[in-house]
């Protein structure tokens, strides 16, 4: 009977072994699955910010007109004072349309350099009352303030800001990694933390995270070669839900 209790106990054994190789790949295949659903979350709001930028670009579209009639004007072509009239009635609603939509863009996106952003919108809401402006110009001003708020999504960039975290105001260095993440830390790297798109606040970060963070600062100054880093990513709120 001594051979079947050896070859029992190494069923067993072998049994046991198999869970564990079971149980690693079930926990490897929920990280994975996470791990996709994040980048679900990442690829949708993407979606939508193109959809968003393709609904721009018809209306710009309809601003191609009106190049034309300047570049005609230019060139020394004579375009009649009914026609600039009625392009005109078109333009600027079109261009409120457009700072409006650029104002509630700013609004709702991570708070990176607000103040900057919102004296450009009051800007141009200035410009289009000033009757010593072209409209020419006025159309470029909104363009300008367009392409600015485009380029954010492909950039990084490091600056200096007040924020308020746990009730206390204080200057942070602050990165921001397109318009996926806004993070912040203290000159002596104690304080590490980021805006939780979430809970709509600046919330500290792990000391896990404090090196990755110091790095993409460094890497946006450009002190050291651009590299990979792991930071964590905000969770994207569902579109028209909470």
């Amino acid at each position: 009977m001594q051979p079947l209790q050896l070859a029992t106990g190494s069923v067993f054994a072998q049994t046991e072994s198999v869970d564990r190789v079971l149980s690693a790949d079930m926990q490897r295949l929920s990280l994975a699955q996470e791990s996709q659903e994040r980048i679900n979350q990442v690829v949708e709001v993407t979606r939508s910010l193109a959809d968003n930028y393709r609904a721009i670009n018809k209306e710009i579209d309809g601003l191609k007109v009106y190049n034309r009639l300047m570049t005609a004007q230019t060139n020394g072509q004579q375009a009649t004072l009914e026609q600039v009239d009625v392009i005109n009635r078109q333009i600027f609603p079109l261009m409120e349309r457009m700072i409006d939509g650029l104002e509630q863009s700013i609004a709702l996106d991570i708070p990176f350099l607000m103040a900057e952003r919102s004296k450009r919108v009051a800007d141009l809401k200035e410009i289009m009352e000033r009757s010593d402006v072209s409209v020419a110009e006025k159309f470029r001003k909104v363009m300008e303030a367009y392409q600015i708020e485009g380029d954010y999504g492909t950039s990084s960039e490091w600056y200096k800001d007040e924020i308020a975290l746990d009730g206390v105001n204080r200057e942070y260095t602050m990165l921001r990694v397109g318009r996926i993440g806004l993070y912040f830390q203290s000159d002596d790297t104690e304080i590490t933390g980021w805006w939780s798109s979430e809970n709509g606040q600046y919330e500290r970060l792990d000391s896990e995270h404090r090196n990755e963070i110091r790095k993409g600062i460094r890497i946006a100054r450009q002190l050291v070669a651009p590299e990979l880093i792991l930071i964590p990513v905000p969770v994207a709120k569902p579109a028209g839900g909470a």
